[in-house]
């Protein structure tokens, strides 16, 4: 067992020390501490650094949270998961009759999905006074993309309808029905749904890079994310879920039996199972602005692995997944970077452009390739790993971005053609 951990503390201090990661990792295995620190700042303004207290938004590690509320509802006779989804919400968001609560849980609902560059949602909509039936009837009253439960499709839309179901059946709004039904049955003191507005103690802010300086995450309305993302939680209370869903308290076996059914592309109801080592990782991350969160159970194990950042340094499924093969006795390999490709700053020069007006530019400044967002307020510093490949400068990036010709001869970045 020591010879483990020390294998392990050995692999995160060198992979720690190829990127500057602010958040917290902690390792737990049948109530023994196999690994835990803070790293990094909670607050730079305050100059208060992180500890293992410090509370972090956990992006859509929250899904499960609202999936859970959902069974939870299911068991009380309140919705039926196989029965149309708009049946359990309001008048006024009403969807097509074909789309059930499970495609909704599942991601196949096959809805519209407004989370791409084009659609105005990032860094516009999302910056606005929130309205539910304004959000609704702009983003997700639209024509259904594929028929429902035919493809996998993550669209965070599907779990902000469940957030609005939640509390149109239960008359409690979101917010209350995931504290008084989950978090306090469970003691999760440190657990919160955030609203954008409410104080929240020793909550760690988010950060991302912005050219080599360390900014404050760009602005977006928090509430946008309720069912999806929104809850901030700390490594004590994700222990605490942890052990609820490894001993199945609250829910009945029968609707864990659903909750833990997987459905296509490895997706339950708010975490991803993956046959692994001989038994199941159920699992989920999260990615937002200046957020990196990762969380793994082996629930037959009684393994439990909690990665939170308040910034985008690590890529957390990358050291996450790293974790897990050294405790299970597989080569994890040594952590490092991306190596440069050598290229001649002409040759750079021909990747810069505007491929979506105000979304998706290449600069060249000061000698350095930059990928422009937010209507140039964000520059992100790529770097060449191959021809028509680039990668982050601050951060691990398992797939490099990719610039390249189309069959027209034009430049292309995301599938957008390059304004010449």
């Amino acid at each position: 067992m020591q010879f483990m951990q020390k294998k392990l503390e050995t692999y995160i201090h060198k992979y720690l020390e190829l990127w500057d990661f602010y958040g917290v990792i902690q390792v737990i295995r049948k109530g023994e501490v196999l690994f835990e620190n803070a790293y990094g700042y909670a607050s730079i303004e305050f100059g208060i650094k992180n500890s293992l207290h410090s509370r972090f938004s956990l992006a859509s590690i929250s899904k499960q949270f609202t999936a859970f509320a959902i069974m939870h509802l299911a068991e009380r006779g309140l919705l039926d998961i196989d029965q149309p989804a708009y049946l359990y919400l309001p008048a006024d968001m009403r969807i097509d009759e074909s789309i059930t609560v499970h495609h909704l849980l599942s991601h196949t609902s096959g809805l519209y999905n407004f989370y791409h560059f084009k659609d105005d949602f990032f860094a516009g909509y999302n910056r606005t006074d929130y309205s539910p039936k304004d959000y609704f009837r702009l983003y997700i009253d639209k024509k259904p993309t594929r028929p429902p439960g035919a493809v996998f499709d993550y669209n965070n839309s599907n779990y902000n309808l469940l957030a609005w179901m939640i509390e149109h059946v239960s008359g409690e709004t979101y917010e209350d029905y995931i504290r008084n039904h989950i978090f306090v049955p469970l003691h999760m003191e440190n657990s919160e749904v955030d609203d954008g507005c409410k104080p929240i103690k020793d909550r760690s802010c988010n950060y991302v890079k912005d050219f080599d300086a360390i900014v404050k995450s760009p602005y977006h309305n928090e509430k946008f994310s309720v069912g999806a993302g929104a809850i901030v939680s700390n490594c004590e209370d994700l222990y605490k879920w942890h052990s609820c869903l490894r001993d199945q308290k609250i829910l009945s076996p029968e609707t864990y039996a659903r909750f833990f059914n997987e459905n296509k592309n490895n997706y339950c109801y708010g975490l991803e199972r993956h046959p692994i080592y001989g038994t199941n990782r159920y699992s989920h991350g999260g990615d937002h602005l200046g957020v990196s969160t990762y969380m793994q159970h082996y629930l037959d194990e009684d393994l439990c692995i909690i990665i939170l950042s308040n910034n985008e340094a690590i890529n957390q499924y990358r050291l996450g997944h790293a974790i897990s093969d050294i405790l299970h006795g597989v080569d994890a390999g040594v952590p490092g970077k991306h190596e440069e490709f050598p290229m001649s700053e002409t040759k750079l020069k021909e990747y810069c452009g505007t491929y979506l007006k105000n979304k998706i530019q290449v600069e060249w400044m000061n000698g350095k390739l930059y990928f422009t967002r937010f209507s140039g307020n964000l520059h992100i510093e790529i770097y060449p790993v191959g021809e028509g490949k680039f990668v982050r400068r601050h951060s691990d990036q398992i797939h490099p971005y990719h610039i390249t010709e189309n069959e027209n001869g034009e430049m292309t970045f995301f599938g957008y053609v390059k304004d010449e």
